[in-house]
């Protein structure tokens, strides 16, 4: 890739972030029937008891992540489910399926990539003690939002 090219497509990808938080606005919307707003991740500390991942390849090579607590995985789970018990299993499926969807909505709205980028199975990190390191070496997009009333963080890592 030259470096006008390099330079163009960081220019580009700088734009993505009203667009991945309106993938996030909807999805929630639809799937939870909740509202959910754009916070300052300076505000909130990161509590990542939960790691949703999906890969992304094609088009947009990188992956995908949502970051939250565990109760609000329950709580994510819960709306989603309508079960009130939202055990650790539910909540580790509720928010690999929200990350999952959120990744297709984002690629579905860039032009281009919507049939040429594939989506990993979503995968979910749980416990109170991890580092997630990702090996993704471009350019990433992050933001974070409440959901009620608790941050949910999600990150776009791309690979040059």
């Amino acid at each position: 890739m030259s470096a006008a090219g390099g330079l163009a497509k960081r220019s580009h990808q700088e734009n993505w972030l009203p667009i991945l938080e309106l993938a996030i606005q909807e999805v929630f919307e639809i799937m939870l029937g909740c509202q959910v707003k754009p916070v300052e991740q300076s505000e909130h500390k990161a509590n990542a008891e939960f790691t949703a991942i999906v890969g992304l390849a094609g088009a947009l090579c990188g992956i995908m992540t949502v970051c939250c607590d565990a109760n609000t995985a329950r709580q994510i789970a819960t709306c989603m489910l309508g079960d009130a018990t939202g055990s650790e299993e539910q909540a580790a499926d509720a928010l690999g399926e929200i990350c999952n969807m959120i990744t297709g909505n984002f690629k579905n709205k860039l032009a281009g990539t919507d049939e040429q980028c594939m989506l990993s199975v979503p995968s979910v990190i749980s416990g109170g003690k991890y580092t997630f390191r990702s090996l993704a070496d471009g350019n990433s997009i992050e933001t974070a939002l409440l959901f009620e009333g608790a941050p949910v963080f999600v990150r776009l890592q791309l690979h040059s």
